[in-house]
Protein backbone atom coordinates (compact mmCIF):
# COMPACT_ATOMS: atom_id res chain seq x y z
CA UNK A 1 0.00 0.00 0.00
CA UNK A 2 1.15 3.03 -0.94
CA UNK A 3 0.32 6.65 0.88
CA UNK A 4 1.78 9.73 0.41
CA UNK A 5 3.52 11.95 3.67
CA UNK A 6 1.08 14.55 4.51
CA UNK A 7 3.49 16.50 6.78
CA UNK A 8 4.31 19.49 4.43
CA UNK A 9 0.71 19.81 4.00
CA UNK A 10 -0.20 19.59 7.56
CA UNK A 11 2.30 22.80 8.28
CA UNK A 12 0.98 25.16 6.08
CA UNK A 13 -2.49 23.74 7.13
CA UNK A 14 -1.49 24.33 11.00
CA UNK A 15 -0.81 27.59 10.09
CA UNK A 16 2.29 29.72 8.62
CA UNK A 17 3.11 33.62 8.60
CA UNK A 18 5.10 34.06 5.14
CA UNK A 19 7.11 37.13 3.75
CA UNK A 20 6.85 38.32 0.59
CA UNK A 21 7.97 40.82 -2.50
CA UNK A 22 4.70 41.92 -4.23
CA UNK A 23 6.18 42.24 -8.04
CA UNK A 24 5.11 45.49 -9.49
CA UNK A 25 1.76 45.81 -11.23
CA UNK A 26 0.59 42.75 -9.15
CA UNK A 27 -2.58 43.57 -7.13
CA UNK A 28 -2.45 41.75 -3.23
CA UNK A 29 -5.22 39.44 -4.37
CA UNK A 30 -3.13 37.91 -7.55
CA UNK A 31 0.15 37.46 -4.65
CA UNK A 32 -2.42 36.00 -2.60
CA UNK A 33 -4.24 33.96 -5.29
CA UNK A 34 -0.97 32.91 -6.75
CA UNK A 35 0.39 31.16 -3.49
CA UNK A 36 -2.76 29.36 -2.72
CA UNK A 37 -2.81 27.96 -5.67
CA UNK A 38 0.84 27.08 -5.78
CA UNK A 39 -0.10 24.94 -2.12
CA UNK A 40 -3.29 23.67 -4.03
CA UNK A 41 -0.68 22.55 -7.06
CA UNK A 42 2.03 21.69 -5.76
CA UNK A 43 0.96 19.95 -1.99
CA UNK A 44 -2.65 18.70 -3.12
CA UNK A 45 -3.99 21.03 -0.45
CA UNK A 46 -8.06 20.90 -1.38
CA UNK A 47 -9.11 23.35 0.66
CA UNK A 48 -6.41 25.94 2.55
CA UNK A 49 -6.99 29.64 4.09
CA UNK A 50 -4.43 32.06 2.52
CA UNK A 51 -4.92 36.14 3.18
CA UNK A 52 -2.48 38.50 3.21
CA UNK A 53 -2.12 41.28 6.07
CA UNK A 54 -2.54 44.86 4.31
CA UNK A 55 -2.90 45.33 1.04
CA UNK A 56 -0.29 47.00 -1.54
CA UNK A 57 -1.32 49.18 -5.06
CA UNK A 58 -0.51 47.70 -7.99
CA UNK A 59 1.93 50.75 -8.73
CA UNK A 60 3.38 50.01 -5.78
CA UNK A 61 6.17 46.53 -4.98
CA UNK A 62 7.80 45.25 -1.51
CA UNK A 63 6.62 43.72 1.35
CA UNK A 64 3.30 41.99 1.69
CA UNK A 65 2.84 39.26 4.39
CA UNK A 66 0.65 36.31 3.60
CA UNK A 67 -0.76 33.72 6.16
CA UNK A 68 -2.20 30.38 5.56
CA UNK A 69 -4.43 28.10 7.61
CA UNK A 70 -4.74 28.69 11.50
CA UNK A 71 -2.39 31.62 11.12
CA UNK A 72 -5.16 33.79 9.28
CA UNK A 73 -6.00 34.30 12.54
CA UNK A 74 -3.19 36.46 13.30
CA UNK A 75 -4.15 38.93 10.14
CA UNK A 76 -5.08 41.56 12.48
CA UNK A 77 -2.11 41.63 14.57
CA UNK A 78 0.45 42.17 11.62
CA UNK A 79 -1.77 45.23 9.67
CA UNK A 80 -2.06 47.49 13.26
CA UNK A 81 2.03 47.44 13.30
CA UNK A 82 4.20 50.25 11.71
CA UNK A 83 4.88 50.03 8.26
CA UNK A 84 8.42 51.55 6.09
CA UNK A 85 8.52 52.69 2.88
CA UNK A 86 10.75 54.15 0.04
CA UNK A 87 8.81 56.75 -1.97
CA UNK A 88 9.61 58.90 -4.78
CA UNK A 89 7.83 62.02 -5.22
CA UNK A 90 7.86 63.86 -8.22
CA UNK A 91 7.55 67.75 -7.06
CA UNK A 92 6.18 70.83 -9.76
CA UNK A 93 3.27 68.64 -11.04
CA UNK A 94 -0.03 67.20 -9.94
CA UNK A 95 -1.98 63.83 -11.19
CA UNK A 96 -5.57 63.44 -10.07
CA UNK A 97 -4.86 59.86 -8.57
CA UNK A 98 -2.10 61.35 -6.57
CA UNK A 99 0.23 58.73 -8.44
CA UNK A 100 0.98 57.35 -12.16
CA UNK A 101 -2.58 56.00 -12.37
CA UNK A 102 -3.90 59.24 -14.05
CA UNK A 103 -1.74 61.56 -15.84
CA UNK A 104 -0.71 64.93 -14.43
CA UNK A 105 -3.22 67.76 -14.82
CA UNK A 106 -1.63 71.05 -13.08
CA UNK A 107 2.34 71.91 -13.30
CA UNK A 108 3.90 74.34 -11.00
CA UNK A 109 7.39 76.32 -10.06
CA UNK A 110 10.14 74.17 -8.16
CA UNK A 111 12.93 76.52 -8.17
CA UNK A 112 12.10 77.86 -4.50
CA UNK A 113 12.74 74.34 -3.23
CA UNK A 114 16.23 74.02 -1.27
CA UNK A 115 17.46 70.63 0.09
CA UNK A 116 17.02 72.36 3.51
CA UNK A 117 13.05 73.82 2.57
CA UNK A 118 12.60 70.27 2.04
CA UNK A 119 14.22 68.64 4.77
CA UNK A 120 12.40 71.58 7.11
CA UNK A 121 8.91 70.42 5.36
CA UNK A 122 9.36 66.91 5.52
CA UNK A 123 10.11 67.00 9.36
CA UNK A 124 7.10 69.20 9.78
CA UNK A 125 4.97 66.13 9.18
CA UNK A 126 6.32 63.96 12.09
CA UNK A 127 4.42 63.30 14.37
CA UNK A 128 0.37 62.90 14.89
CA UNK A 129 -1.05 64.48 11.58
CA UNK A 130 -4.65 64.49 10.12
CA UNK A 131 -4.63 62.65 6.46
CA UNK A 132 -7.27 62.75 3.75
CA UNK A 133 -7.68 59.54 1.85
CA UNK A 134 -7.17 59.42 -1.58
CA UNK A 135 -10.69 59.28 -3.89
CA UNK A 136 -8.57 56.88 -5.93
CA UNK A 137 -8.60 54.36 -2.92
CA UNK A 138 -10.49 51.64 -1.63
CA UNK A 139 -11.95 53.71 1.48
CA UNK A 140 -15.49 52.70 1.84
CA UNK A 141 -18.27 55.19 1.14
CA UNK A 142 -22.25 54.32 0.15
CA UNK A 143 -20.89 50.66 0.21
CA UNK A 144 -18.55 51.03 -2.58
CA UNK A 145 -14.81 51.74 -2.96
CA UNK A 146 -14.02 55.11 -3.59
CA UNK A 147 -12.49 54.59 -6.21
CA UNK A 148 -15.41 53.71 -8.43
CA UNK A 149 -16.68 57.26 -7.96
CA UNK A 150 -13.61 58.49 -8.66
CA UNK A 151 -12.94 57.18 -12.08
CA UNK A 152 -16.77 57.99 -13.03
CA UNK A 153 -15.64 61.47 -11.90
CA UNK A 154 -18.24 61.30 -9.55
CA UNK A 155 -16.64 63.70 -6.02
CA UNK A 156 -17.41 62.32 -2.62
CA UNK A 157 -16.48 63.60 0.95
CA UNK A 158 -14.02 61.79 2.85
CA UNK A 159 -13.52 61.68 6.49
CA UNK A 160 -10.22 62.67 7.48
CA UNK A 161 -8.04 59.96 9.57
CA UNK A 162 -5.42 59.88 12.04
CA UNK A 163 -1.76 59.09 11.30
CA UNK A 164 1.66 59.28 12.81
CA UNK A 165 4.63 59.50 10.79
CA UNK A 166 7.55 58.22 13.05
CA UNK A 167 10.48 58.50 10.87
CA UNK A 168 10.62 60.52 7.97
CA UNK A 169 14.25 60.92 6.56
CA UNK A 170 15.53 62.32 2.91
CA UNK A 171 17.47 59.65 1.32
CA UNK A 172 18.38 62.08 -2.18
CA UNK A 173 17.42 65.45 -2.90
CA UNK A 174 17.14 65.02 -6.54
CA UNK A 175 14.83 67.77 -7.77
CA UNK A 176 11.95 67.24 -9.56
CA UNK A 177 12.14 63.31 -8.10
CA UNK A 178 13.60 62.95 -4.42
CA UNK A 179 13.85 59.49 -2.66
CA UNK A 180 12.53 59.49 1.13
CA UNK A 181 12.11 56.83 3.79
CA UNK A 182 8.97 57.17 5.86
CA UNK A 183 8.09 55.04 8.71
CA UNK A 184 4.33 55.33 9.45
CA UNK A 185 1.30 54.21 11.28
CA UNK A 186 -1.35 51.71 9.92
CA UNK A 187 -4.04 53.44 7.19
CA UNK A 188 -1.51 56.02 6.20
CA UNK A 189 -1.80 56.87 2.15
CA UNK A 190 1.49 57.72 1.02
CA UNK A 191 -0.08 58.99 -2.17
CA UNK A 192 -1.67 61.55 0.08
CA UNK A 193 1.81 62.20 1.90
CA UNK A 194 2.78 63.23 -2.00
CA UNK A 195 -0.05 65.75 -2.46
CA UNK A 196 0.32 66.92 1.14
CA UNK A 197 3.96 67.81 1.33
CA UNK A 198 3.37 68.97 -2.47
CA UNK A 199 0.72 71.80 -0.84
CA UNK A 200 3.05 72.53 2.06
CA UNK A 201 5.77 73.37 -0.28
CA UNK A 202 3.60 75.22 -2.49
CA UNK A 203 4.28 73.52 -5.62
CA UNK A 204 2.25 70.15 -6.46
CA UNK A 205 3.28 66.71 -6.31
CA UNK A 206 2.40 62.94 -6.73
CA UNK A 207 4.15 59.58 -6.38
CA UNK A 208 5.72 58.05 -8.82
CA UNK A 209 7.80 55.18 -7.21
CA UNK A 210 6.81 53.37 -3.69
CA UNK A 211 8.25 50.20 -2.02
CA UNK A 212 7.14 48.52 1.34
CA UNK A 213 10.76 47.61 2.88
CA UNK A 214 9.43 46.78 6.86
CA UNK A 215 5.95 45.76 8.43
CA UNK A 216 7.32 45.81 12.28
CA UNK A 217 10.28 43.73 12.73
CA UNK A 218 9.79 41.93 9.00
CA UNK A 219 12.03 43.05 5.97
CA UNK A 220 11.99 42.55 2.15
CA UNK A 221 15.40 42.07 2.27
CA UNK A 222 14.09 38.17 3.94
CA UNK A 223 11.27 37.85 1.36
CA UNK A 224 10.47 34.92 -0.87
CA UNK A 225 9.97 36.55 -4.26
CA UNK A 226 7.50 34.12 -6.16
CA UNK A 227 9.61 32.06 -8.16
CA UNK A 228 11.76 31.32 -4.72
CA UNK A 229 8.69 30.21 -2.92
CA UNK A 230 7.46 28.21 -6.03
CA UNK A 231 10.91 26.71 -5.69
CA UNK A 232 10.36 25.94 -1.88
CA UNK A 233 6.93 24.53 -2.13
CA UNK A 234 7.98 22.24 -5.19
CA UNK A 235 10.56 20.89 -2.94
CA UNK A 236 8.02 19.98 -0.40
CA UNK A 237 5.78 17.74 -2.73
CA UNK A 238 5.20 14.64 -1.03
CA UNK A 239 6.75 11.49 -1.43
CA UNK A 240 5.75 8.13 -1.89
CA UNK A 241 5.23 6.20 1.27
CA UNK A 242 5.57 2.26 0.88
CA UNK A 243 3.86 0.03 3.63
Amino acid sequence: MVNMDNTSKSIFEEGQVLSFNKPLYWTSFDLVNKVRSMLRGSLKIKKIKVGHAGTLDPLASGLMIICTGKATKKIDEFRDLDKEYIATIHLGATTPSFDLETETDKHYPTDQITEKILTDTLNSFLGEQKQLPPMYSAKQIDGKRAYEFARKGIQKDLIPVTVFFREIELLSFNIPEPKIRLVCSKGTYIRAFARDLGEALKSGAHLTALERTAIGSYNVKNAFDIEKFHEYVEQMKPTPVTD
